[in-house]
């Protein structure tokens, strides 16, 4: 085989490679995934795909409509995530009454950002694996599941220009 051939072999061969890992779908990593035991829903309780939170730094939100400290802290958190939605979202994970003030909550303080189905053993077992005891309550995961900090409500309120950096930093 000549130097010719052997180049346009291996010139193929790098762009056969290249393309099919451009067009490879990115996946949800394991940690996270086993976090997320069960379906995500969007801001109107239609299921999405979990791999729309790849890459992402999460933020669980434990949080309810008749909780005054949440109502509070959701208007910071909304503003947040809007501003920083290409490296972090936030996962709900409602203490209300019901699936329907669950979602007029959503609704009414503008969470654009995804949920877990209503008491669901998902949204449970964070609850316990967290240690969540009162809310609002904001557990930051890496992209890969890892915790954190169990204490990024006041991370969030106290600096959010430098929140994200500071956890991108301990993940």
């Amino acid at each position: 085989m000549n130097c010719k051939t052997f180049f346009s072999s291996f010139l193929c061969l790098l762009l056969f490679n290249f393309s099919s890992f451009c067009d490879s779908p990115k996946k949800i990593s394991d940690g996270l995934n086993s976090l997320l035991n069960g379906p995500v829903l969007d801001s109107s309780g239609k299921e999405v795909s979990k791999d729309k939170l790849v890459g992402k730094t999460i933020g669980f939100y434990f949080s309810a409509q008749w909780c005054p400290p949440c109502r509070t802290f959701t208007p910071k958190l909304v503003d947040f995530r809007d501003a920083n939605k290409k490296e972090f979202e936030v996962v709900f994970v409602s203490s209300d009454k019901g699936v329907k003030e669950q979602l007029e909550y959503m609704k009414e303080t503008k969470m654009k950002w995804y949920t877990l189905p209503h008491r669901s053993v998902a949204a449970n077992a964070l609850a316990k694996k967290f240690e969540v005891r009162g809310i609002p309550s904001l557990v930051i995961v890496s992209a890969n599941g890892k915790t954190i900090t169990k204490d990024g409500r006041s991370q969030v309120s106290s600096n959010p220009k430098g929140a994200i950096k500071k956890w991108k930093e301990s993940s």
